[in-house]
């Protein structure tokens, strides 16, 4: 055995010395070291040796087997050396490199950011509140007792009776007002659970609200602030208008539509040829909702506001399903 050792390393150590390219190393190294090479063979076999000899041969075959290794780097590096400067273990240094795709916000992230700093702009700063919410704030404390029609607006997901996934940030505006004293003037952005799924709905999306509590606010101050933001997001001539409507944590309430971005007010099948779009629901503070935590409604008065942000940018963008901005499409995401 030990004879046949000594043959396999010589015609090993020969064929490597005159091997001319990186491909002929390779085929040495399969023929002696490979899963059926020469020598692997001999290794698998030890266990058929007498017990005496194992040690002895085991320890010359890993012998053999290091110095192949060694001498098959060591002649690669010379053929690869030998093939000039430009060209280092199949790497050209001189080729240009390939640029890494750099990645970017998500647009929803994008549009997000927007809002926020028009907002934070006009002196609003941004709460947080939990995702995982308590049915008094989500409902209770916003004037929407237990047989309100209006639960059944939000299709909600539960986890009990008194447990839930937030349908709206609206219970942020609450905490907020549990703890904090007027002036008050925040915007709470956030993610929002609903079961409704279908081209302009998912069961996530992200919604940003605002509330305004301070002496003397009154509708005049919702309809400039809302006005200012719109024209901000859009365009510095779009025209706003309001229309009544109904919330049960306001009152008065109404929906703030922007002229259509598509058709300019002409009429289009994205506006139902109204020539107006929907943006955001907004009403002055129900006095309930202040009783529920202890403002003096005698005292203070405050506006409220909410708006989906998967809304804005659908109509910012142009985008007619709001399910491209969840199916990590990277070809839809690189257009942003």
């Amino acid at each position: 055995m030990e004879d046949r050792l000594g043959s396999i390393e010589e015609e090993a150590l020969r064929a490597i010395e005159e091997a001319k390219d990186k491909d002929g190393l390779e085929k040495i190294k399969v023929r002696f070291l490979g899963r059926k090479g020469l020598l692997t063979e001999i290794l698998k076999g030890l266990g058929r040796l007498p017990k005496e000899e194992r040690p002895k041969i085991g320890r010359l075959a890993n012998e053999i087997k290091f110095k192949i290794e060694r001498a098959i780097t060591e002649r690669l590096d010379a053929v690869l050396k030998e093939a000039g400067p430009r060209v280092i273990r199949g790497f050209d240094p001189t080729l240009p490199g390939r640029p890494l795709p750099r990645g970017h916000l998500h647009p929803i992230t994008q549009v997000l950011d927007e809002v926020c700093e028009v907002f934070e702009r006009l002196g609003f700063s941004a709460a947080q509140g939990p995702e995982i919410e308590l049915d008094f704030y989500n409902f209770e404390a916003l004037n929407i007792p237990p047989d309100h029609p209006a639960r059944d607006m939000q299709d909600t997901f539960y986890v009990d009776d008194k447990v839930l996934l937030r349908t709206h940030t609206s219970p942020i505006q609450v905490r907020t007002m549990e703890v904090m004293k007027p002036p008050i003037r925040i915007i709470a952005p956030g993610k929002v659970y609903r079961c409704d799924s279908d081209i302009t709905h998912t069961p996530m999306f992200h919604q940003v609200e605002g509330l305004m509590v301070d002496e003397g606010v009154s509708f005049a101050h919702l309809k400039g602030i809302l006005t200012h933001f719109a024209q901000e997001i859009f365009h510095r001539d779009t025209k706003v208008r309001f229309r009544p409507s109904f919330f049960p944590f306001t009152e008065p309430s109404a929906e703030i539509d922007i002229q259509c971005v598509i058709c300019r007010g002409d009429g289009c099948r994205v506006c139902s040829y109204t020539g107006w779009l929907e943006v955001l629901g907004a009403g002055l503070v129900h006095p309930q909702v202040f009783r529920h935590v202890g403002i003096d409604t005698e005292k203070y008065s405050g506006f409220a506001f909410g708006l989906g942000i998967e809304r804005i940018a659908m109509l910012k963008y142009g985008i007619n399903d709001i399910r491209l901005f969840f199916d990590n499409d990277i070809r839809f995401l690189n257009q942003f």
